[in-house]
């Protein structure tokens, strides 16, 4: 029998939360000083530190159930706003348009958001956990940053061009993907001292410093825990 993990399901819920948050406000490009991207790029940097801070504390396994959570959420959300979308507005509500024009490239914005981030995730979390054996647990930070670089460039990159080709000009296609792709990695690395700290504290809370030595990192793979 497994034993209790205290804040692994408080983990799970931010998670999806950011998630969610994050393919509805991609759908607004935004200037930031010099860089052009999706508003989603604002929260969705945080779902690679849980990503981390899950791979890192509890495993691969538990990661990717967690992951696959955050895929079902989104695909739901997706098909609720697109079947309310659908159906006729009542006579007297006058923002059928508006709500249209927002919330109805919201089904693009996840498609993109799914495919990208499965890439990017699992990728980042299994360079992340292979490289937590090789190290013996060392050098949080170089795993972190190092995993974090190229699960990101997948993600960036099929994102953009899922999301965006064919609506925005080429050249603001090509800014908001190196954009995108220098805000989350500057995040992922301006939060790495906090990323210490939580995984620290959590591994003493949880007892639990998993090392995934012997994993099956098939993604497709939920029949169990490892």
């Amino acid at each position: 029998m497994s034993k209790p993990l205290k804040h692994l399901d408080s983990i799970t819920a931010l998670f999806v939360a950011v998630l969610l948050i994050s393919n509805i406000a991609s759908t607004k490009i935004l200037n930031l000083g010099p860089l052009t991207f999706d508003g989603g790029t604002l929260l969705f940097p945080l779902s690679y530190i849980f990503g981390d801070i899950l791979t890192e504390v509890y495993g691969y396994g538990r990661s990717r159930k967690v992951i696959w959570l955050g895929f079902m959420a989104a695909a739901v959300m997706s098909v609720t706003l697109a079947i309310v979308g659908a159906l006729p507005p009542a006579a007297d509500w006058p923002n059928q348009t508006a709500y249209e024009a927002i919330l109805g490239q919201a089904p693009r914005i996840v498609v993109a958001s799914l495919i990208a981030y499965f890439a990017g995730e699992f990728s980042n979390s299994v360079i992340l956990a292979k490289l937590k054996v090789v190290t013996e647990g060392r050098q949080l930070w170089l795993r972190t940053i190092s995993s974090t670089l190229l699960g990101q460039l997948l993600d960036t990159a099929l994102f953009v061009l899922i999301a965006f080709t064919g609506t925005v000009p080429t050249g603001v296609l090509l800014a908001i993907a190196v954009s995108n792709y220098l805000f989350k990695c500057g995040v992922e690395i301006l939060f790495t001292p906090i990323t210490y700290w939580i995984t620290g504290w959590l591994k003493q809370q949880e007892h639990e410093d998993y090392y995934d030595r012997e994993t099956d990192f098939n993604p497709f793979r939920l029949s169990r825990t490892r």
